[in-house]
């Protein structure tokens, strides 16, 4: 196993973006598995030896993110990164989390963990254990050398392993203590579906009367879907594979193709949400958005949504309000931290408080939204949220 560590100096002229963001200073541990090929980096806001909890999920790259142009895990690392350090900064601006996350929240930093398998070892394939033990190695030198507290949930890329009962996250779990269960898609979704409730409202649309789009529909996307149908919203889909199409055709839920964004964002609708693998706010996209007459408000819980930043600008030019998705999506990171301080403590993890917690982002989501449109769209929604909370 060979070893590299990458200081803030050189994560910086790597993904140049980090030196805008909001904690510029980023190390990355990148470890290769040289007989198999498998390449691991973590990236983290955590100072070596600070003993800081760094929350990031566990991500496996699926294919559709390893053959993007210019991937490599260090880069993607440490743009997942700072998207979760701004799930942290947005948490505690607004005052959003379970009550043990609230009580450490000083202590917590973003980071993530980025994994490049080969076909034969992606979680149902024969190696996929031999993958994870690689991991959990990796994650355990870390501890013992850089002196951070490593926290891993649910990303991309997991699933039943090839003895076909074991999850991946079973696995992790019962051999990694930084490595936790929950299903954070539950919090995540009811995040995001309470900052589109909010935004709504403050733009004077209720979801009662509204179309909203979605773009990628996972476990999140459905929890999305179930809550907009029990309050009779207009739901329009657009979504990459077959048979979650089908799924939510049968429900009455009008879909398109990953191929057809172009003709789903032609679409009336007055909100949009992300929740696809990454990218979906590409120029193009924003572009679109920006031409439909409709759409009030956009928002969602995609990491890595917007790759260039002159989409946020272009929005809101049109009077479109982008709700960061960092923040949409900050309730995944709030379940890990809860469950991962309540099994240190050995006291109940109970993922209902998430779920209770998730209501303030709709206050969040109603006032930066009412306060941008009252105010000409002279601010952004971050500027909004900052202002109202300081």
């Amino acid at each position: 196993m060979e070893s590299t560590t990458l200081s803030p100096d050189e994560c910086r002229a790597l993904v140049p973006e980090l030196s805008t963001s909001l904690n510029p200073n980023v190390w990355v541990y990148q470890f290769t598995e040289s007989s198999h090929g498998w390449t691991l980096s973590v990236a983290t806001h955590a100072e070596p030896g600070s003993q800081k909890l760094s929350l990031g999920g566990f991500r496996i790259a699926p294919v559709e993110r390893t053959s993007a142009p210019g991937f490599t895990t260090d880069r993607e690392a440490i743009a997942l990164a700072i998207g979760m350090e701004e799930k942290v900064h947005w948490s505690r601006v607004i005052g959003v989390g379970g009550p043990l996350a609230l009580r450490d929240i000083k202590r917590v930093v973003g980071g993530k963990c980025v994994l490049a398998p080969t076909e034969d070892a992606r979680i149902g394939h024969p190696l996929d254990a031999a993958l994870l033990d690689f991991s959990i190695a990796v994650f355990k030198e870390i501890e013992r050398t850089a002196g951070i507290l490593l926290t891993t949930g649910q990303d991309l890329g997991h699933g039943t392993m090839h003895d076909g009962h074991t999850t991946s996250l079973e696995y992790l779990n019962a051999r990694y203590h930084g490595s936790v269960v929950a299903d954070t898609s539950v919090p995540t979704g009811e995040g995001n579906y309470r900052v589109l409730d909010g935004m709504l409202r403050g733009v004077g649309v209720p979801l009662e009367q509204a179309t909203v789009a979605l773009i990628g529909c996972g476990h999140i996307g459905m929890h999305i879907v179930d809550a907009l149908r029990e309050r009779g919203s207009a739901i329009l889909v657009c979504e990459s594979r077959a048979e979650r199409r089908r799924e939510l055709e049968a429900l009455g839920v009008r879909t398109w193709g990953a191929g057809e964004k172009a003709a789903l964002l032609r679409e009336p609708m007055d909100a949009l949400v992300l929740n696809a693998a990454g990218g979906s706010m590409d120029m193009a996209t924003a572009r679109a958005c920006a031409a439909n007459a409709r759409l009030q408000v956009i928002c969602g819980s995609e990491n890595l949504a917007m790759p260039d930043p002159a989409a946020g600008p272009l929005l809101l030019a049109a009077q479109k309000i982008y709700a960061p998705t960092a923040l949409g999506g900050m309730m995944g990171y709030l379940t890990a931290v809860e469950e991962y301080l309540a099994k240190v403590e050995g006291v109940p993890f109970d993922i209902h408080t998430l779920l209770i917690a998730a209501r303030k982002l709709d206050a969040a989501g109603f006032s930066a939204a009412r306060r941008v449109k009252e105010r000409g769209f002279r601010e952004s929604f971050e500027e909004a949220v900052t202002a109202i909370y300081a």
